[in-house]
């Protein structure tokens, strides 16, 4: 955990401080504490198998293989297997699709630093017709409110042109279309914030409060912004946000579980990575 931790917090596409003020304090802080309190969140959502995003992410791999008859690899931003070691054996010519469905300099370009710029990049599939299909997909019963939470991100990196907000607007808005929802029946959010800066909001746990102080009887959670369930849905989402609601009042929680294996995102995983365009 640590390792993972201070590979990702390194990261200046993460941290957007200068590495003088922000190294230190990261050294000599935050990795003194954060894994600790990381692998205790982790604990809680770890399978059989392994961290859930790494078994989802090599399913995803599996099935699109099959799906495809393309030879079909995966590798992680940070941790193992690692993206230079995977690109290495690979063909020339690879496609690299970034499973961020939104752009941000602090995702999409992360791994766009990494590739280097002479391999096919899909650059963001925020509004593609087949993943808002499935997302849709996953979305069996209407509650009262169905809130929309994606992964938040600094508002200064927005303030400087960052599409990330406008796009996850975007795919709020063609989801609910699809769901044929009326606007007070769904709220976007934006959860996961760290450190003290002003992030995207409304932050998801004040709008879950919010909505369990009004005795709302029934919510349920999708994260659009993620394909693959991981500590960020199944702890942050599930265990906590349903804590938070009940606790404020409110009835009936569901965190949905992410794309995930289901039939449908393979299916528009398929048409992501094959577009011509």
């Amino acid at each position: 955990m640590h390792a993972y931790l201070a590979e990702f917090l390194s990261d200046p596409r993460v941290v957007e401080l200068p590495r003088w003020l922000w190294l230190p304090v990261l050294h000599g802080i935050v990795l003194r504490r954060r894994p600790a309190q990381s692998a205790e969140k982790y604990a809680k959502v770890w399978t059989d198998e392994g961290s859930p995003l790494a078994v989802h992410t090599a399913r995803q791999a599996r099935l699109l293989r099959e799906a495809t008859g393309l030879r079909v690899e995966y590798a992680m931003r940070y941790g193992e297997p690692a993206i230079p070691a995977v690109l290495s054996r690979m063909p020339a010519g690879t496609r690299v699709v970034p499973l961020y469905p939104q752009y941000a300099r602090s995702t999409t370009e992360s791994v766009r630093d990494v590739v280097g710029r002479d391999v096919e990049f899909v650059e963001q599939f925020h509004e593609h017709p087949a993943y808002i299909a499935a997302l849709a997909a996953l979305v069996t019963e209407l509650p009262d409110v169905l809130v929309m939470s994606f992964h938040g991100l600094p508002q200064r990196a927005v303030d400087r042109g960052d599409p990330y907000q406008s796009q996850c607007l975007r795919t709020a808005d063609l989801l609910a279309r699809a769901l044929r929802l009326r606007p007070e029946q769904f709220r976007v959010t934006f959860q996961s914030r760290f450190g003290p800066a002003r992030w995207l909001q409304p932050y998801t746990a004040d709008v879950l409060a919010e909505l369990g102080a009004a005795r709302t009887r029934r919510v349920h959670v999708i994260c659009p912004g993620f394909v693959s369930d991981c500590l960020e849905t199944l702890e942050e989402i599930a265990l906590e946000g349903g804590a938070i609601f009940r606790a404020a009042g409110g009835g009936e929680y569901r965190a949905l579980p992410c794309l995930n294996e289901s039939p449908a995102w393979i299916a528009a995983l398929a048409a992501i990575a094959t577009s011509s365009a």
